[in-house]
C-alpha cells in the first residue's frame, strides 16, 4: 500500500523560506506569484493491506516525528 503526506506551516505562522522562494521567482521574471508557502512531501511504502491500521500508523508517524504539530498541519492521503 502506498501513502502520501504532506505536511504544510498552519496559517499565521511566519514562512520565511516561502519567501524566500516568492522573492527567487519573482526574480527569474516569473508573473503572477502573491505568495508562496513551503512545505514538505513524504511517499511512504506500507506493508500493510488494512487501510484503517495503514492510516493510524502514519498519522502516529506524523505526531511522533514527520510534523511539529505545533506549527504544522499534516494530510494524509492513501493510494
Amino acid at each position: 500500500m502506498k501513502a502520501r503526506v504532506t505536511v504544510t506551516l498552519k496559517n499565521g505562522v511566519l514562512d520565511p523560506q516561502g519567501k524566500a522562494i516568492e522573492g527567487a521567482l519573482k526574480s527569474l521574471g516569473v508573473e503572477g506569484i502573491d505568495g508562496v508557502r513551503q512545505g514538505k512531501v513524504f511517499d511512504i511504502e506500507l506493508g500493510t493491506t488494512d487501510r484503517s491500521k495503514a492510516e493510524a500508523a502514519l498519522k502516529a508517524a506524523c505526531e511522533k516525528l514527520l510534523a511539529n504539530t505545533v506549527i504544522e498541519n499534516y494530510r494524509v492521503e492513501i493510494a
